[in-house]
């Protein structure tokens, strides 16, 4: 029957892009977020400018390591071609600088803010009272503050939790229910991808591989 269903896809090809980083099949499978009316299922987690303008990923996860800045998240917008969910802080960036990252992130076009999992749920409150975007408030670990954190303001939860993420959103479905949004990383492998899936994932972030690695494949093709 699923077999019958499926409808034939015609494509179009660049004649010089061809390398471009596609997320696994599997996340299609999700039930996906709808955000400003658009329904996004996967998002490639990375910063880097030339992968994020060369990937079929629904939007853009963009959040790393360091202090954020505005000019970090003024490249990554403009350069992509779908959402961005922009990181503002939460763990060192923390208050006032927050809220205001994320606020110049909502004017420069971001279609969300990511706070990291340490952040409190007054910086939670503040930022999310502040912007005119939702606030994605990350999870990490059984003992996170959930409940606090959607009752602070966070409109969507993005669970990180390794190997756990899927018993962890299992967890979080029984205390918040089925129709708060929740975004969860899916791994590399389709069976990690699909059981976080049924855990009760909406979308999933998808770790993009970085330019080196993706060079490194190409040059072993071209040695061959």
């Amino acid at each position: 029957m699923e077999e019958k269903m499926k409808k034939f896809v015609p494509q179009v090809h660049s004649k010089l892009r061809k390398s471009f980083i596609t997320v696994p099949e599997e996340i299609y499978r999700a039930s996906g977020i709808k955000i400003y009316e658009k329904r996004i299922k996967s998002l490639l987690f990375t910063t880097d400018l030339a992968i994020i303008r060369n990937t079929n990923a629904d939007s853009i996860m963009a959040v790393y390591p360091y202090t954020p800045q505005n000019t970090i998240a003024q490249s990554i917008i403009s350069t992509a071609s779908v959402p961005c969910f922009i990181g503002v802080g939460g763990g060192t960036t923390q208050g006032a600088r927050s809220k205001y990252i994320a606020f110049d992130a909502e004017l420069e076009g971001a279609y969300g803010v990511v706070v990291n999992s340490p952040i409190p749920n007054k910086d939670i409150k503040a930022i999310s009272e502040f912007v005119d975007i939702p606030v994605i408030a990350t999870v990490t670990g059984f003992k996170d503050d959930v409940v606090g954190k959607i009752e602070a303001g966070a409109e969507i939860l993005n669970v990180s939790g390794g190997p756990k993420t899927p018993e962890l959103v299992s967890e979080i479905r029984k205390l918040i229910g089925d129709e708060f949004p929740i975004i969860a990383t899916g791994g590399k492998k389709p069976e990690s991808i699909l059981k976080t899936i049924e855990a009760g994932a909406n979308a999933i972030s998808y770790t993009a591989p970085s330019s080196a690695e993706v060079f490194e494949e190409m040059m072993d093709r071209y040695r061959n």
